[in-house]
């Protein structure tokens, strides 16, 4: 596999752009085996250094007959165009440039005259192979003859990629439909040269939902903006195998890295349209969260609480976005990788995990007494027995549990208030988990309370309420409501 840096269009070729496709390639876990930053038998390999190649290649078709100089203006060519469509014909080059005397064309350059080098295509169809579509032709006739050599010097992609494949002994060009059109260009320049066609195969287009191509309106469309939203690159990787491909054999849909490589064959590539799926990807996304190590998990997911809490800061002290930033402490960073293994399982996608683990930070009694999805539990016949009783056994100082409350101690007393009310199951829990996190639904009593009563000793920018300050508030706004 080999990295070669497509930098010909110079408007649009910058350094910083080239190092995210480097470092967004890495990232998903790619490797190569030769390429700008590794090196490689065939360097250069970025095309801005290989101009003097291109240049000799270009004058030698010239020089064979094979290809022409061209002098017509941007504005001929233009109205060239606007003729041919108006005469309900195409709008490719009328090859004009073709019939001009060589030795002529050659003194006209000679003197200064700008001037660009086209391919004369063949007067014969063009066919080629393609793996996924099967044998295809182009008529000559609707092939213009391309310009390879821009009249400022500098070459275009579609002459550029096969100087650089065949030099580069490149046996599969593989890349999208889009680029199908510009392959009969590209066998000609095979052809003229002298050099053998290598195989093809374009991959069908990738759609949105609306199955409209794939673009920002559908929402994230870089591998950056994935990577932002906290989803892992092997989840990604695995999920972009199968646009457009299925394996061999049963319905098996997550692969590692290796697995994809031992089980992928182009021959299994449908020509059809693939639609990206954003819930299937953070499906796939989810099972990855819950394969990789807690500890990987939590640290990768640090960055969302920081930003969270950073951002809550901001607006307190009416700070500018960007002003200065949370810095978690060593205690505060292990407290926090307790809430990421609580609460993960339960996410898509780590940028997720701030508003899961909302509860925790942002205790908000008045909002669960109001909130539409906890009516119908407050208004069970059992639901205020509970509460009173939960409250009582909580808030009373006989219970022994003013230095906060262990997993134990609190099962104890939710043993002690199902005795008491004959509640069990959700008619029992549900009403404790509203008076604990604001929502009749959540984790484990058993790994939620030890969490909050640690985290009500830290030193946060938001306090965490522990568990007798939560029922203390939710009763002071209980009675009131």
């Amino acid at each position: 596999m080999i990295l070669r840096v497509e930098d010909t269009d110079i408007e649009r070729s910058e350094a910083r752009f080239e190092d995210q496709l480097i470092g967004d390639l890495k990232w998903l876990g790619l490797d190569w085996d030769e390429g700008p930053d590794v090196g490689g038998p065939y360097v250069p390999y970025r095309q801005s250094d290989r101009l003097h190649i291109y240049r000799e290649y270009a004058e030698r078709l010239v020089s064979e007959g094979k290809a022409y100089l061209c002098f017509c203006s941007d504005e001929e060519l233009q109205k060239e165009r606007e003729k041919a469509l108006a005469e309900g014909g195409q709008a490719i080059y009328s090859g004009k440039c073709k019939s001009l005397d060589p030795v002529e064309a050659k003194r006209r350059r000679a003197a200064g005259e700008l001037c660009a080098i086209r391919l004369k295509i063949p007067e014969h169809p063009i066919r080629f192979h393609d793996i996924v579509h099967g044998n295809v032709e182009f008529s000559n006739e609707v092939v213009s003859d391309p310009i390879i050599l821009r009249s400022s010097g500098m070459p275009v992609y579609n002459y550029v990629v096969v100087i650089d494949d065949a030099l580069m002994n490149i046996t599969h060009v593989i890349r999208g439909d889009d680029h199908l059109s510009n392959t009969p260009k590209q066998v000609a320049l095979y052809e003229a040269l002298g050099w053998p066609v290598p195989e093809f195969a374009h991959l069908s287009t990738i759609l949105g939902a609306d199955r409209e191509r794939l673009s920002k309106r559908h929402g994230a469309t870089s591998i950056a903006n994935f990577r932002e939203m906290g989803v892992l690159p092997e989840a990604l990787v695995n999920y972009l195998a199968l646009l457009g491909w299925a394996p061999s054999g049963g319905n098996r849909e997550i692969f590692n890295l290796k697995e994809l490589v031992k089980e992928f064959s182009l021959e299994r590539i449908t020509p059809s349209a693939a639609v990206f799926d954003m819930e299937k990807l953070y499906w796939l996304n989810r099972q990855y969260i819950k394969q990789a190590s807690p500890e990987r998990i939590s640290r990768l997911a640090l960055p969302y609480y920081t930003r969270m809490i950073t951002q809550d800061l901001a607006q307190q002290h009416g700070m500018k976005s960007g002003e200065g930033s949370w810095i978690p402490s060593k205690d505060i960073i292990d407290w926090l990788s307790k809430v990421t293994q609580l609460f993960a399982p339960y996410v898509d996608r780590l940028e997720q995990l701030p508003e899961r683990a909302a509860p925790i930070f942002h205790y908000d009694p008045k909002a669960a007494l109001a909130a539409p999805d906890n009516a119908e539990v407050l208004g069970w016949p059992q639901t205020q027995a509970v509460l009173s009783r939960f409250i009582v056994k909580v808030l009373d100082p006989a219970t022994g549990q003013l230095d906060g409350f262990t997993a134990e101690g609190f099962k104890k007393i939710i043993n002690d208030v199902k005795a008491e009310t004959g509640a069990k199951g959700k008619e029992l829990f549900h009403p404790i988990r509203i008076v604990i996190t604001g929502s009749h639904s959540g984790p484990d009593f058993d790994r939620l309370v030890p969490i909050l009563e640690e985290g009500s000793k830290l030193t946060l920018p938001h306090h965490v309420l522990s568990v007798r300050e939560r029922v203390a508030e939710f009763c002071q706004n209980y009675k009131t409501s």
